[in-house]
């Protein structure tokens, strides 16, 4: 049993009765403020605050959304500091529930913007210029996945948020750089997966690691094929976690639900999960060969009934699924049958 150990024992407590938890001091000068995402079943993302001499540092904003913005000001409030002294935002990946709020926040104060530079890359996707062209792009690859055929209109790309014109990331952060935060010994760890680009933030004197939607105590993060992310994104993100592993007994602050420690249990049982997923995949094929990657997404098991599904969540699902394809073709499991849409059936056993 790969148990954790909770440590933000009343974040458990407001996840499990469905409220928000408080403003929490987690180290002296380290804050955890959370701020709402409207009409999510997550809830709420956790923004974190380092104390500096001249202001503050936000590991994230939130989404942007009035009640968003109002609880980020309030968090900011509850530490005896304001917007106005906001001097520097890392962003752990372009999810708009973690860089949302960036443009509102320009409007106020103008901090160092940081992310790392494979999601900053991405942000000119989210120009109007370019809207248009990733949304073909995406409904291409829902087409070459199997999925029926959908309004591009109502492509998730449009929830991305993008810089005000002119400006631009200030620091595009790369593996083990440090962040250079007066009184702080805090640096970025790529940690690619859940996007091409995202970060964890790590301090060693403070003994804490920020894991955003890396690691998180319960939910296994959305890993999945699309226009922003690479190739091959789950084993990007099975070789992350096996790097995680080797950071110690850090406690780790994730971005949503409620801190932890007991990184190496996590990351072994996430592991195992995705094992056990590839395993569920590969039967599915065995028994219904030439399967379009939604027809394998409809047959293997989710939290809930496929059939339930908004949406928005099947389409993350089908690309989660055709993520795990990618893996067990490059493990010589499976093979492709030429054409759209793509069909997969299990490998020939090697001739001796």
């Amino acid at each position: 049993m790969h148990t954790i150990e909770v440590t933000g024992h009343r974040q458990r407590e407001a996840w499990t009765a469905k409220e928000f938890p408080p403003v929490e001091e987690v180290r002296p000068g380290l804050w955890s403020i959370p701020v709402p995402i409207p009409d999510n079943p997550l809830r709420y993302i956790l923004v974190y605050v380092f104390v500096l001499p001249d202001g503050v540092a936000l590991i994230d904003t939130g989404w942007n959304a009035e009640s968003s913005w109002d609880a980020l000001v309030a968090g900011l409030h509850v530490t005896g500091h304001d917007i106005a002294d906001v001097k520097h935002v890392s962003i752990t990946h372009l999810h708009p529930d973690h860089f949302g709020l960036v443009p509102r926040l320009l409007e106020h104060v103008d901090p160092v913007i940081a992310m790392h530079r494979n999601d900053a890359l991405h942000l000119r996707y989210c120009s109007p210029t370019e809207i248009d062209r990733q949304i073909e792009v995406d409904a291409a690859e829902l087409a070459y996945l199997g999925a029926p055929p959908d309004d591009p209109a109502e492509s998730g790309i449009r929830w991305f948020t993008r810089m005000p014109d002119g400006r631009d990331v200030d620091v595009e952060l790369e593996h083990d750089q440090p962040l250079n935060l007066p009184g702080w010994n805090l640096r970025a760890l790529w940690t690619p997966g859940h996007t091409a680009g995202h970060l964890c933030f790590a301090d060693d004197d403070a003994g804490v690691v920020l894991t955003g939607d890396h690691l998180l105590p319960r939910i296994s993060p959305n890993v999945s094929t699309n226009g922003f992310q690479a190739a091959d994104p789950l084993a990007d993100y099975l070789v992350s976690l096996a790097h995680t592993e080797k950071l110690g007994d850090l406690e780790a602050l994730p971005s949503h639900e409620y801190r932890f420690r007991g990184l190496s249990n996590r990351v072994t049982h996430l592991l195992e999960h995705h094992e056990d997923r590839l395993t569920e995949i590969t039967e599915a094929i065995r028994i219904h060969p030439e399967s379009t990657p939604w027809e394998i997404t409809r047959s293997v098991t989710w939290s809930r009934p496929f059939s339930d599904l908004p949406k928005n969540l099947a389409y993350m699902a089908l690309r989660e699924t055709n993520a795990h394809l990618i893996v067990l073709e490059s493990r010589g499991a499976i093979v492709a049958a030429e054409g759209t849409p793509v069909r997969w059936s299990v490998a020939p056993p090697p001739i001796s």
